[in-house]
């Protein structure tokens, strides 16, 4: 398992990422969209994932390069290309305080049919209280719902307040039809 990065910009993982990863099935392959230091990166390795980590800068996760399971990919995803991942699915994907509304069609579309899609990013409200404060980076109350309405099911959603730092976000974790918590959903956290 590779050693987390000393960066003095590494955080925990989200709270939201962590409650549902277990959801993304055993053995397949979790792609991570913004990956930044790759915190969400690290914990699909230790948890026996393999990763793939796509990001304009990968300078937050060279120490990752070349391990086993691992794969890094250096694009910009906000200059109009075509979404470099088209036509690949993924056990999970996870998006955390990134929102690109263009590649948000893309994003949903890399969910397996029995994966999971983890989101959580700012929302509307967010500008009262520093970064980011532009509109454009800022969901509007139910757009992640929206988003996946047509290809995966919610199983929860969140537009809410957070603590340490305060921050105004939306999240959701949304299953492909084929995934088993459409029989038997997740229990709540204890």
């Amino acid at each position: 398992m590779p050693k987390p990065s000393t960066s003095s910009e590494m955080r925990p993982a989200s709270e939201w990422v962590v409650r549902f990863l277990h959801g993304i099935p055993r053995g397949g392959q979790v792609l991570d969209v913004a990956c930044g230091s790759g915190r969400h990166l690290r914990l699909g390795l230790a948890h026996g994932y393999k990763v793939v980590g796509i990001d304009r800068d990968l300078a937050g996760v060279a120490d990752l390069k070349g391990q086993p399971g691992v794969e890094l990919i250096e694009a910009d995803l906000e200059i109009g290309n075509p979404f470099p991942l088209r036509g690949r699915t993924f056990a999970g994907v996870i998006v955390a305080n990134y929102l690109w509304r263009p590649i948000l069609p893309d994003i949903v579309t890399c969910v397996a049919p029995d994966g999971v899609l983890i989101y959580e990013t700012f929302a509307l409200g967010q500008e009262r209280m520093g970064r980011p404060a532009n509109p454009e980076f800022l969901l509007n109350p139910g757009e992640l719902v929206d988003a996946v309405r047509d290809r995966l099911v919610p199983i929860a959603y969140e537009h809410t307040t957070l603590s340490e730092p305060r921050r105004i976000v939306q999240r959701i974790a949304a299953v492909g039809h084929g995934h088993p918590w459409l029989k038997e959903p997740p229990r709540q956290p204890t």
